[in-house]
């Protein structure tokens, strides 16, 4: 094996394992609070009073439930759409040489896929996370894959734009 396909090697390792944990981490969490603590019957607890809620959401559409029509079709395509996503960017971080943005790329990857997995196990996402703030009741949950994705994206626009800067700079 020559070292340009060790090195991609390398890197889909990388970025399949850290998805990997992701992913495991998500639907440990999911599980820990849909079946232990039994979230899915009590739907709300207090975890730090005014600011932090375990609140139960079952998320039949994307960001915010938007498109929630729970038709068939519908349901093909938020499992579908976001698998072509992540199989895109799996390549897009394939070819790149950072280390950082291949976790970004994987925390994306992990993320999504915690979430396809629980609109094939579930039919819905199930998301369990609320914070609300000075006294404003926020209306939506989110989950640790949410957190996950929103995190990878953030690392890349941000870190490749100051990874994009630095070259400039020293170039």
């Amino acid at each position: 094996m020559d070292s340009h396909s060790k090195s991609k090697l390398d890197k889909i390792l990388v970025i399949l394992t850290f998805s990997i944990i992701i992913l495991v981490l998500d639907q440990l969490s999911k599980l820990y609070f849909l079946h232990i603590l039994d979230l899915s019957n009590k739907l709300i607890m207090v975890a730090i009073p005014g600011f932090f809620y375990l609140k139960m959401a079952w998320n039949e559409g994307i960001n915010f439930g938007l498109f929630a029509s729970g038709s068939y079709n519908t349901k093909i395509i938020l499992i579908a759409f976001p698998t072509i996503i992540c199989l895109a960017v799996l390549f897009w971080a394939i070819r790149q040489t950072d280390y950082l943005i291949h976790l970004f790329a994987a925390s994306i990857i992990g993320g999504a896929f915690g979430n396809v997995l629980d609109r094939i196990v579930y039919g819905a996402v199930v998301d369990f996370l609320n914070i609300t703030c000075c006294g404003i009741q926020n209306p939506y949950s989110f989950n640790v894959a949410d957190v996950s994705i929103f995190l990878g994206a953030v690392g890349i626009i941000f870190y490749s734009n100051t990874s994009n800067n630095k070259s400039d700079i020293v170039s």
